[in-house]
């Protein structure tokens, strides 16, 4: 008997209002599994050979959710709109003068138009105080241009069902960090903006030794190339390749810095924090390129007009025998739909739009692509395996191995086929740390045939597209709870109420009708903070981009243990950290309350 594909109301909604085609207010797609073919015919559409068998190929990995490819290529392969298939941009240098701070709104403005989230660093704008230098006025500084963007995001969200999301970072050293930090201390204020510092490991030195912090900026950048006022040090600022001569405008402690950071967190849940040396020294294209921040959500570091799009492999689809003792993840399967997967994603490089024809440069010079998994918290459950436990995390690794060394062994086989990424350096792309901790055979692949994808791997929050499959966990978060209710905002501003019931716990239901739980069904409040953090490190290894975890911590956390897990975090060599401590600003993510607004994971899982 053949299941029907959905089995929750909420995924049928999720597909009915995000996903659907629809044109001139009808119904272009009748089914799900017309939106699958519809994709997976534009996709296939892109081989020079055989596109009849690639399209059955990318059909069958489509067909019960085995592979969930990002929202945007869901809604968007095969639709007359003129709208991109990729999730994720970082947008260019925003240029320090009212023509280069206008020109990069409408630069953004255009990018979330056509479906995409984007990533700013704040950075180069003089900070709040400074003298401008052609009109004699003073600046403003980078969080009252900020404002501008989110009142831009607003406007473009009163016109269409999908949220605005957007990433702004900052420098921890440049003077106007604490208003950054700040900045959303006040209910309502920059809510279309993930804020996130630039933490780089001078900074945390500095910390770890209760020194002084020099905040500065580019002296040529300031009236009189900042004669006078403070001492001049030597910094990279906006080209990494080039240091430059800075005024030292305020010296502060750093441990008061990163206090002033730590609390923000605490109390209103931001800013997050980029560890942005650490993401550039694990960059596989460091030799070419110097990134400063990331997409909204963190899971894609990318340089000036980068572009990714996003796929994920469903984990639970790949669980053979659940709940029995011999419960075990099918490799085989998992490596073939990888395969396909990256040959998928690679053709939707060539098959997108692009807002902006320096975005299509990037993309199509590099062809990163961000292929992460998603229900990894269910797939433990049905494998028999505690979150927490260290055979959880030995599995999970496992299971991300895998596919990072058959997504690379697939990219060169791509190579061979279809050619290198235009910007690939064989000697110097050899020499990133990430591509040295590969198999020799994968080194030595690259070496002889090159390698079609810059980048391949990435752990995306994918809630969205995960509802779509039935409400399997979420990317590699723990499950939430195992039923609750939930309400989800509609286009018409009205919100709508769904029952929610775990994937694994509903399959369990169905086996076992009436029997108890095995002590394997853990949520997220049944865990530590630093069982969190420790899924997260175990992963990153294998995560060439990077990984968007949120370590959810009760509302009575201790504040110095809140704080020891960014600690932990940089030591651990991640490259980042995002935490949730319920707060009177923010509210919950989620709630089993019946009338709790879950708006903040609405937006958050925008980026899918």
């Amino acid at each position: 008997m053949i299941q029907a594909p959905f089995q929750s109301e909420i995924a049928r909604y999720i597909w009915e209002s995000k996903y659907r085609n629809h044109e001139q207010g009808g119904h272009v797609d009748g089914s799900i599994e017309e939106s699958w073919q519809r994709v997976a015919q534009g996709v296939a559409g892109i081989e020079s050979r055989n596109r009849d068998a690639w399209r059955d190929r990318f059909l069958n990995s489509l067909r019960g959710f085995d592979f969930l490819p990002g929202g945007r290529i869901l809604a968007g392969t095969g639709v007359a709109r003129d709208v991109t298939l990729f999730n994720c941009f970082v947008m260019g240098p925003v240029e320090d003068s009212l023509e280069g701070i206008f020109d990069a709104l409408r630069e953004g403005a255009l990018t979330m138009q056509q479906g995409g989230g984007i990533g700013y660093d704040f950075s180069s704008l003089r900070p709040y105080g400074s003298a401008a230098r052609r009109v004699g006025g003073i600046a403003s500084g980078p969080v009252s241009f900020m404002r501008i963007w989110d009142a831009m995001c607003d406007t473009l969200v009163s016109t269409a069902s999908r949220r605005g999301a957007m990433m702004a970072s900052l420098r921890c050293d440049h003077p106007d960090i604490e208003r950054f930090i700040d900045a959303k201390g006040q209910p309502g204020e920059l809510r279309h903006f993930n804020l996130s510092v630039q933490i780089s490991d001078p900074f945390m030195s500095a910390v770890e030794r209760d020194e002084d912090w020099p905040l500065l900026f580019p002296a040529k950048a300031l009236p009189g190339n900042g004669r006078g006022g403070g001492g001049i040090i030597e910094r990279c600022w906006n080209d990494p390749q080039c240091v430059e001569p800075c005024l030292v405008m305020r010296i502060v402690k750093a441990r008061e810095l990163w206090e002033r950071i730590m609390r923000a967190n605490y109390d209103y849940a931001e800013p997050g924090v980029l560890f942005i040396d650490e993401i550039n020294r694990m960059n596989n294209l460091r030799y070419r390129e110097w990134i400063s921040t990331t997409n909204p959500c963190g899971e894609i570091p990318l340089p000036a007009y980068g572009a990714c799009n996003l796929g994920s492999l469903n984990l639970t689809r790949f669980v053979t025998a659940p709940f029995t003792e011999s419960a075990a993840i099918d490799y085989p399967a998992v490596e073939r739909t990888v395969t396909l997967a990256v040959r998928f994603l690679d053709n939707v490089i060539d098959l997108s739009r692009f807002p902006l024809p320096d975005q299509q440069q990037e993309a199509r010079g590099t062809r990163r692509i961000g292929l992460g998994i998603t229900g990894l918290a269910d797939s433990l459950i049905m494998l028999g395996l505690h979150y927490a436990d260290e055979r959880a995390r030995e599995a999970a690794a496992g299971i991300m191995a895998r596919v990072c060394h058959t997504a690379y062994r697939s990219s060169i086989e791509l190579a061979k086929e279809k050619g290198v990424f235009p910007l690939f350096e064989r000697d110097a792309y050899l020499q990133s740390p990430f591509i040295r901790s590969l198999p020799d055979d994968i080194r030595q692949g690259i070496a002889s045939h090159g390698i079609r994808n810059s980048h391949l791997t990435a752990i995306a929050p994918a809630g969205t597209i995960s509802l779509l499959a039935n409400n399997v966990s979420s990317g590699i978060e723990p499950v939430y709870a195992f039923n609750y209710r939930r309400r989800i905002r509609q286009a018409s501003t009205h919100y709508k109420q769904f029952e929610m019931v775990d994937f694994a716990w509903q399959m369990w239901s169905n086996l076992h009708p009436g029997k108890p739980l095995p002590d394997c069904f853990v949520n997220s409040r049944e865990l530590s903070a630093q069982d969190h953090l420790q899924m997260q490190s175990v992963l990153q290894p294998y995560v060439d981009s990077a990984i968007s975890k949120t370590i959810n911590v009760p509302s009575d956390y201790p504040y110095e243990a809140f704080k020891s897990l960014y600690t932990t975090a940089f030591k651990l060599g991640l490259k980042g950290c995002t935490t949730f401590r319920p707060n009177p600003v923010r509210g919950e993510i989620l709630s089993d309350a019946d009338d709790i607004d879950h708006h903040c994971l609405d937006y958050a899982c925008e980026a899918d």
